[in-house]
């Protein structure tokens, strides 16, 4: 009976199961960047496509004739659900090409090319998109500045025209003596302190209860003599009984309390509402990366060559 010749693909798959012996030399990477690179690019454009269509769809779904527009939510709702599917399919497209590319007959090679799809796509979707931000963000500051100087230009100009006609209609010494008599004013105002309220001048008064004011808002109270001495102070100003002057500091220093309560509350809700916001945020952007690992490995695995087979037999 004659012998048929062993194929080589026998010998072939010999060869790649022998065990190497101590001291040989490791086998070379079996990473293809190339077929990592063409993967990145089809994800890329896949998605990219399938993005311009969704825009294109939603376009056409705004009816501002007919009233027939959908709502903001639904329409926010269904453009992320189309850019998600969207992007998976491209890493999936992605994955597979890469694998198929790779010539790799191993599960484990193609599932790392895909995954390495994965990572490169994103990192290059990351770069664009803060270029993209960047760019409004200088275009933005450039505009502002540009209003800004024009704002100050228009202003200088006003100004230097007001300021002519106030040359022209003053002289040097009329704006001195009214210079001065605002600083004898200022100066009267803040030597009042400790006098009796009834001889003072409003403007003393006025000073002084501004002074007992912000030592109430910065120390938290005052002491008995100071919250006497406003309320004396208040009785004076404006003409009132002692109880009278008293109650109204109290009523004053409730508002004081009750307004700086509800400024806390707001801005520890608004505290609350950033923290959560960053949180539901982070948690979006995991189960897309997620999502989108799994769609490359799934993408690569459909893209894995498969093992040749020989009279029934299934070799490496």
């Amino acid at each position: 009976m004659q012998t048929r010749a062993t194929p080589d693909v026998y010998n072939d798959a010999a060869r790649a199961t022998a065990v190497l012996p101590e001291g040989a030399p490791s086998l070379p990477s079996r990473v293809s960047w190339g077929a990592v690179i063409a993967g990145a690019v089809v994800a890329l454009t896949i998605g990219l496509m399938l993005n311009a269509l969704g825009a294109g769809i939603g376009a056409t779904s705004v009816d501002a004739t007919a009233r027939g527009t959908p709502s903001a939510s639904s329409f926010g709702i269904g453009a992320a659900i189309w850019v998600l599917v969207s992007n998976l399919i491209g890493l999936a497209a992605g994955g597979y090409v890469a694998a198929r590319l790779s010539g790799t007959s191993d599960n484990t090679d193609g599932t790392l090319h895909g995954l390495a799809v994965w990572g490169t796509t994103f990192l290059i979707s990351a770069v664009l998109l803060g270029n993209l931000v960047s760019g409004i963000a200088s275009t933005a500051a450039s505009g502002a500045s540009s209003l800004v100087s024009s704002v100050a230009s228009g202003t200088g100009s006003a100004v230097s025209a007001v300021g002519q006609q106030a040359a022209n209609r003053t002289d040097t010494g009329t704006l001195q003596n009214a210079a001065q008599g605002l600083v004898d004013r200022v100066q009267g105002a803040l030597s009042g302190g400790g006098g009796v309220p009834a001889t003072m001048t409003s403007d003393q008064r006025k000073a002084e209860m501004s002074t007992l004011v912000t030592r109430r808002v910065t120390d938290g109270q005052l002491s008995t003599s100071d919250r006497e001495r406003l309320n004396g102070l208040v009785a004076a100003e404006y003409n009132l009984s002692p109880q009278d002057a008293q109650a109204r500091v109290q009523q004053a220093e409730q508002q004081a309390v009750q307004t700086a309560r509800q400024a806390e509350e707001k801005a520890r809700s608004a505290a609350d509402a950033a923290a959560s916001g960053a949180a539901k945020a982070a948690f979006a952007v995991f189960a897309i990366m997620l999502l989108g690992a799994i769609a490359s490995v799934l993408g690569a695995r459909r893209g894995t060559r498969d093992l040749l087979t020989v009279r029934s037999t299934r070799i490496a």
